[in-house]
């Protein structure tokens, strides 16, 4: 929306005020983000480089300030005018801050830095704190990432006892049915490419675009022809079989995938008569593998009893590990889906003998949208500042929850070179940059600078983003 587009207007009220409120001789400060612990023990990192190409990327202009301040003003509170025309006049409008990261795509234990925000002009110091709100909207796309990928293990995991081909199976196992349960298209965009960082199914369209304009990938998602409810119920229940019929008429080539919501009114009716009787003949004549999609009941219960009832009418293989694999048809659950109720149907499924194959999964609203910056508990905090010229400790250390305790002094995030773990260290006051920060015995630097001055530094491309993601297991 225009009228959101002013960077100075991105952030809390009272973050107008915060420059009067810093002790006298500072002229420095430093920032870090992470995960203070939450449902999971580790995040996938994703979705830094979109915020900072989209909103930090553009200068600031005498235009941007002179609304900022009439509004501020009219709001109640005070606005740094001066120094927003410091950054104007000696800066070009571009924020002189460096932020240092850890690659995207890098699954990282909870409780360590992922990200630090520093000052690079004296004059600018407070500008780090003004750019909490936007930088720690982080959180989102970091956290569907996390979901997304906490769920392809579980997956991986059947796959990889019950299938033949765990890793050719898996990038379509988990589809992204969530674009219509979240607040906004920035939402859909965020959420959609970061579920797109583990897997390549998706009707998330915005998405695809968050990928191809922020990194680089001409199409990150692909989808298949699927029928809704409208599509199957506007022939009428005694044209069921007719509506069922045209789908594969219009989709059903040699060789494609046609997923087919069947529960409109009876999806055993539907499975039993329909699909396993009338259309048997007519699903393997056209050569396309059919996707049946139940979209009601217990997901456990319902899933199997497709899947047996599939098996009857269309027959099986044995694969290498002894598991069934459906002839021409498969099952996608999406109603109900969520990281537990993979696991749960998957676990059925396969205590009756039949190979993760035969499943996919759709997820909606527990992908994109039930979630909140306390899942994975998000904070972003200043560590350091510097005042007359000597660096101090900042931080909090609340007597009634010490979960909320933070870290102290400047920072970085280092990687045993042998054994791959992570430790949050000290930047020793001698370091003559972050990019110098302190190794310890059999540790390398495991974070970059990606944006420095209004300008990025590292540019990663999804398929980076992917390939460090798809790298690390549980």
């Amino acid at each position: 929306m225009q009228c959101l587009d002013n960077l100075l207007l991105n952030t809390d009220s009272y973050k107008a005020s915060h420059w009067l409120q810093y002790p006298p001789g500072t002229d420095a400060t430093f920032f870090y983000v992470e995960s203070r612990g939450g449902v999971h023990d580790r995040t996938v990192f994703f979705g830094l480089q979109a915020i900072l190409k989209e909103y930090l990327a553009k200068p600031v202009t005498h235009a941007d300030i002179d609304e900022a301040r009439d509004l501020f003003a009219a709001h109640g509170e005070p606005f740094n005018e001066a120094g927003w025309r410091y950054i104007v006049d000696t800066h070009g409008g571009l924020l002189p801050i460096r932020i240092r990261a850890v690659p995207e795509g890098t699954v990282v234990p909870t409780h360590q830095a992922l990200v630090t925000i520093e000052s690079t002009d004296p004059q600018a110091y407070w500008v780090p704190s003004y750019l909490e709100t936007l930088l720690l909207r982080l959180w989102y796309p970091v956290t569907v990432a996390t979901i997304s990928w906490h769920a392809k293990q579980t997956i991986r995991q059947f796959l990889e006892r019950t299938s033949d081909d765990p890793e050719g199976q898996l990038p379509f196992k988990l589809h992204d049915f969530g674009a219509r349960g979240v607040s906004s298209t920035e939402s859909a965009a965020f959420g959609g490419a970061a579920h797109l960082v583990n897997f390549l199914g998706t009707d998330t369209v915005s998405g695809l675009l968050l990928a191809r304009r922020y990194y680089h990938e001409p199409m990150a998602g692909y989808s298949i022809p699927a029928a809704e409810h409208s599509t199957i119920t506007s022939w009428g229940r005694e044209h069921e079989v007719d509506a069922y019929r045209n789908m594969l008429t219009q989709f059903g080539k040699p060789g494609a995938i046609v997923a087919v919501v069947s529960d409109s009114y009876d999806i055993f009716h539907a499975i039993r008569e329909h699909w396993g009787k009338t259309l048997r003949d007519e699903v393997i004549a056209s050569g396309a593998t059919l996707v049946v999609r139940p979209d009601s009941g217990d997901p456990v219960d319902v899933v199997h009893q497709c899947v047996s009832m599939l098996d009857e009418a269309f027959g099986h293989t044995v694969n290498g590990k002894g598991y069934k694999v459906l002839n021409h048809v498969r099952v996608i659950q999406g109603d109900g889906i969520n990281p537990t109720s993979i696991r749960a149907i998957l676990e059925r499924i396969t205590s009756y003998g039949y190979a993760t194959d035969n499943l996919a999964f759709g997820m909606g609203g527990a992908l994109l949208q039930r979630l909140d910056r306390d899942t994975q508990k998000f904070a972003l905090k200043c560590s350091a500042a510097r005042i007359d010229g000597e660096w101090i400790d900042v931080y909090k250390d609340p007597v009634t929850d010490k979960g909320k305790s933070s870290k102290r002094g400047r920072m970085t995030l280092v990687r045993h070179r042998e054994y791959g773990h992570f430790k949050t260290v000290p930047v020793p006051p001698e370091a003559a940059s972050l990019e110098e920060a302190v190794k310890p015995m059999g540790f390398d630097d495991a974070m970059v600078t990606v944006w420095e001055d209004g300008r990025i530094v590292n540019d990663w491309t999804f398929a980076q983003v992917r390939a460090l993601a798809n790298a690390a297991r549980l």
